[in-house]
Parts: C-alpha cells; sequence; structure tokens
C-alpha cells in the first residue's frame, strides 16, 4: 500500500508540474539524446572539501547519479530534498555527487548553501564549465544517470517518476563489461587580457558572420557575454545583478550605433536558445548583433563563468580589459570609442 501511495505521488507531481519545468525537461532530453546509451567519459572530480573522485573507477562496481545545480535555481533548491533522500538512500550500488555549475555562483556561496540546507553528499564546483561541457549541460537542475557498465543512461530535469525508475534500474541491473569514454581533448587556449581574439567566425541571429579577429576591418571589439534571462530571473533573488545586465543591456544597445567600434553580444546557452534569444532582443529592441553559444564553448574559450561580462579588444585585436558586471559601461568602453574615431 505504501508503494502504491508513493507511486501516486509521484506520479502527482509528474502530471502536475508547472510548465517551466516540462519545459526545462523537454530541453533536458534534446540535450540528452545524442549521449544516451554513450560510453560517460572517464572523468575525475575534486570536491569543494578537496577529495578525488574517479568517476572511472566507479564504472563498473556502482551506478552514477550526477546533479548539476546552481545556488541562485530555485528549482534546484526545490529538488533539493529529493537529492538529499537519493543520497542517504543510495546504498553500495548509487554514488551520489552534487555538482555546481559554477555560473554565476561560487565556492563559498555553495559552502553557505550546504551549510544551510544541512547537505552531506559530495559536491563540485565545475569551475571551468568542462563536466558540464561533458553532459551538454543546457538546464538547471540537470540529472545525469551513468549505468553500471559506464553507458550514460538518463538524462533530465525534473526530479520525478522518471529519474526514480532511472535510478532504480541503474542499481538493480547486473555488472556488465564497462565501456568508458575517450578522455575529451584538451581545450584550445583560453584568451585572457594580453591574448588576442581567435580567428573565429560567429553565426549571428540574422545569419551574418561575426569575425572575432578580421583582417579586412581595423576596429576595436566589444565582446557583451550576457543571458536573456539574468535581469528577470534573478530580480528578486540578486535584484543588484539584475539590475546590472539591465542597464549593460541597455548601454551597449546604444552605444553599438556608433560605427567606430564593433560590438558582438554573446549569450550563454544555460537555459536559453535561439528562440529565447530572439524573443529578448525583439523585446528589448537590442541594436547590436547577437550570437548563441549554445554549448558553452566561447564561455569556456574566454574564461567567462559570470554574466554580464564585457571584454574589449583594440584594433589589433589585442584583448585590452576585462570587466565583470560594470556599473557604466559607457565610461569603461571611452578610451576604446575614442581610438576608433582617431582611427
Amino acid at each position: 500500500m505504501r508503494r502504491f501511495v508513493v507511486l501516486l505521488l509521484l506520479l502527482w507531481s509528474w502530471t502536475c508540474a508547472p510548465s517551466w519545468a516540462e519545459t526545462g525537461q523537454q530541453r533536458a532530453e534534446a540535450a540528452g539524446r545524442g549521449l544516451l546509451g554513450s560510453p560517460a567519459a572517464p572523468l575525475v572530480l575534486k570536491t569543494i572539501d578537496g577529495k578525488v573522485i574517479d568517476l572511472a573507477g566507479l564504472y563498473g562496481r556502482k551506478a552514477v547519479y550526477l546533479k548539476f545545480w546552481a545556488t541562485w535555481c530555485v528549482p534546484c533548491r526545490e529538488q533539493m530534498p529529493h537529492l538529499e533522500r537519493s543520497f542517504e538512500q543510495a546504498g553500495p550500488e548509487l554514488a551520489v555527487i552534487a555538482i555546481d555549475v559554477g555560473f554565476d555562483d561560487s565556492v563559498d556561496a555553495v559552502r553557505a548553501y550546504r551549510r544551510k540546507a544541512g547537505l552531506k553528499m559530495p559536491i563540485v564546483f565545475d569551475a571551468d564549465g568542462t563536466l558540464g561541457a561533458a553532459f551538454n549541460l543546457r538546464v538547471t537542475p540537470q540529472h545525469v544517470v551513468i549505468g553500471r557498465d559506464g553507458r550514460i543512461a538518463y538524462v533530465g530535469h525534473m526530479a520525478d517518476a522518471r529519474l526514480d525508475a532511472a535510478l532504480q534500474a541503474a542499481r538493480k541491473a547486473p555488472a556488465r563489461p564497462v565501456a568508458v569514454g575517450a578522455k575529451a581533448p584538451a581545450p584550445p587556449p583560453s584568451v585572457a587580457v594580453g591574448g588576442r581574439l581567435p580567428a573565429l567566425a560567429l553565426s549571428t541571429l540574422d545569419g551574418a558572420a561575426f569575425r572575432l579577429a578580421d583582417a579586412d576591418d581595423a576596429r576595436p571589439t566589444v565582446l557583451v557575454f550576457l543571458s536573456p534571462w539574468c535581469e528577470s530571473y534573478l530580480a528578486d533573488s540578486r535584484p543588484v545583478l539584475a539590475a546590472r545586465c539591465r542597464a549593460v543591456r541597455e548601454q551597449a544597445s546604444a552605444l553599438s550605433q556608433h560605427g567606430s567600434v564593433r560590438w558582438i553580444g554573446i549569450s550563454s546557452g544555460l537555459w536559453a536558445d535561439r528562440d529565447d534569444l530572439v524573443r529578448w532582443r525583439d523585446e528589448h529592441r537590442v541594436g547590436m548583433p547577437l550570437a548563441l553559444d549554445a554549448d558553452g564553448a566561447l564561455f569556456r574559450r574566454f574564461g567567462v563563468t559570470q554574466v554580464p561580462t564585457v571584454l574589449l579588444a583594440d584594433a589589433q585585436g589585442r584583448v585590452v580589459r576585462r570587466i565583470v558586471a560594470p556599473a557604466d559601461l559607457a565610461v569603461a568602453v571611452r578610451p576604446l570609442l575614442a581610438a576608433g574615431r582617431s582611427r
């Protein structure tokens, strides 16, 4: 009888979930389609307490449950009791690991939340986004279940009957020959202040190609890394940051109308797809060209983990300044505008 009641509650949570939850589920499932059944990468994780977890050493012995989350994420916090129960009831067949996505977050914030929520499971901070990249992170939370055979068995967003069924199946499956995925290739060198813009062509929403390093256009360049949901979603939980996102959007849109400097807005693909970016552009009449960094490669290439982040490059393509959440973008780019006008 008790199992029947639990099943009814799980089914109710599935069918009565808010629309954003199903949208998140759809995005996570879409991101996971190319992963299901494939060998998981043999990643080595380091927890915020300094402990090392070798996933390849777990494959063949245990199923693995990875939850990608963030302290600012409302559904992540709502689902934390489910994650804690999964950890407490894991037994010897399942390893449960929480991975903070490292986007607009900090280890200090994670530690504070852990104390407040009384979390006991291992927590990893994905500072450079490589773990999210390995599992096609698109939403928070994003659940990844890896079977005892080392293959990815489930990717989802909701803590519902589907996730519980995947965890149960992964735990109870008999041991099979282990399949271990290939190690991820070494990432290209990161671009820091003093480095030069890479020879990459970004496809904008209008279908044009924006060349970061353009030998035929000797103007300074401004790269604005952004998220279209920052100023709305974070308005209550992080009002100062939301206000900065709005101010940068307004100022960048106005300043980009001056032809002496090239501007490009680069949107994170976390909780955003092309349609989301188009709606945001049209709603706010954003004037600068926009490109979607769907898989986060550009954010990782430039070491951007917070929005809004603005990078300024001179006419030779050398990055001269990085500004995180600038209070006054016009003042920050004034020297660049002056240099552009003098050419």
